[in-house]
């Protein structure tokens, strides 16, 4: 059986799926039983030269040329954005034609939308490469762990801040300097925003909280901090304490209620997650039956991201061929309540700058003990600028504690709350 696919987008990522479809026809046609076809592919730019592949397809700017087109059966999308993104997708789950996808974006925002036009028509909608690359986390969440109840998944899940931050880390670049290396690299984007601030990695940690736990958070209910403020000295103090800073994405279940954030966290080195550096990814699920499971790998690139999607349009094939299409890629559906700031418990990594001025530190001792915050380490190094940097290790103590602490040092004099961030454990 022959398969012809309608291609959107030939950057980075379409070029290595039309590298994998021709280099390993062979091995999908006896995997699937259907030899799968580049048929037509949709570009903004036609200007624009495309090397590493042979061109042995129709090339145009119209996207009509593959809707609705009835030797097309499956629809790529990897051109990204959101608006564009979803008037093509959703005009090909309507006219039944089976839809793959790499749009985090558009997932994030529309995803439910998208699944339930899908279903409606009895077409696929699959978009394994919108979370972590070549790591195949959402197929694993959907058929591996479909007996088990997840307590929590978490992260690594952007690749530009894990490599400046690995930069920072490792070779005592500032913030400003790693951020131009991943540029130069090709790792971040000339505006980083999406990257750095934590964005990116809301969307993705949107989906993985979907398929782990069945809800359908909103980016409003995800607390996201990025590292754009982040310090070396930040770096060196966590690692003079034993840990590595990581942004993470981390959805738990605590109680009933669901916690969902992106923030730099304190990992120990004797952790996994502390040992992924550059621009690889990695995802921890814990579940109660099977405990702590890592996927690791790269998390973006051209033919890791292409090989995602490639899995995607072999599935696809698969259930052409047992006639078994329609089938949503994730069922699972509850409701959780999000988590109060009460119940987001964690120790903490928390440094404040204090005037060297008599009595000063005392205060802020006596702001902690009265928040009901105590100290398991402590360190204060020599006044610099008329102030000193105090940098502590806290016991577990809630959100809710540490807004007590933000709003008292927000009105004190002296005193700056220069950065906190959660301890991972």
């Amino acid at each position: 059986m022959e398969i012809g696919i309608g291609l959107f987008g030939l950057g980075t990522v379409g070029s290595g799926v039309v590298k994998i479809l021709q280099q390993n026809a062979n091995q999908i046609t006896q995997r699937t039983g259907s030899h799968l076809v580049v048929r037509h592919a949709v570009v903004h730019n036609l200007n624009k030269p495309r090397t590493g592949f042979t061109q042995d397809f129709p090339i145009t700017d119209n996207p009509e040329d593959i809707l609705g087109n009835d030797e097309i059966q499956i629809v790529v999308e990897v051109m990204g954005g959101i608006d564009y993104a979803y008037d093509i997708i959703k005009r090909a789950l309507m006219a039944k034609q089976h839809v793959v996808t790499a749009n985090k974006d558009l997932i994030a925002s529309r995803g439910q939308e998208l699944a339930e036009l899908a279903n409606q028509n009895g077409v696929d909608l699959y978009y394994e490469a919108a979370v972590a690359g070549g790591v195949p986390i959402l197929r694993t969440l959907s058929s591996s762990f479909t007996a088990d109840e997840i307590s929590r998944v978490a992260g690594i899940i952007n690749g530009t801040s894990n490599f400046i931050l690995t930069q920072m880390a490792t070779n005592g670049l500032t913030y400003a300097e790693a951020l131009k290396l991943a540029q130069d690299k090709g790792f971040a984007e000339s505006d980083p925003t999406n990257d750095v601030e934590g964005f990116d990695a809301a969307y993705k940690l949107i989906i993985l909280s979907n398929f782990s736990f069945g809800v359908q958070p909103v980016m409003d209910d995800v607390t996201i901090t990025g590292i754009a403020d982040l310090t070396d000295s930040d770096i060196n103090d966590a690692h003079g304490f034993g840990y590595a800073i990581k942004l993470l994405g981390v959805a738990q279940r605590v109680g009933n209620a669901l916690s969902i954030e992106v923030s730099p966290h304190l990992v120990s080195f004797n952790h996994p997650l502390a040992t992924v550096n550059n621009e690889n990814n990695a995802v921890l699920v814990n579940g109660e039956s099977v405990g702590e499971v890592m996927l690791y790998g790269p998390g973006a690139g051209e033919m890791p991201t292409a090989n995602s999607v490639l899995s995607d349009l072999t599935n696809v094939a698969t259930n052409l061929a047992l006639n078994t299409p329609g089938r949503p890629f994730n069922t699972f559906n509850q409701d959780l309540d999000l988590a109060k700031p009460s119940q987001r418990v964690a120790r903490r990594f928390i440094v404040v700058e204090v005037a060297d001025t008599p009595g000063a530190m005392y205060s802020v001792t006596g702001m902690f003990a009265s928040a009901k915050i105590s100290f398991t380490d402590l360190k204060q190094t020599p006044a610099k600028n008329g102030f000193a940097r105090l940098v502590a290790l806290t016991h577990a103590a809630s959100d809710a504690q540490l807004n007590v602490i933000r709003t008292t040092i927000r009105n004190a004099d002296g005193i700056n709350l220069a950065a906190e961030y959660k301890i991972f454990s």
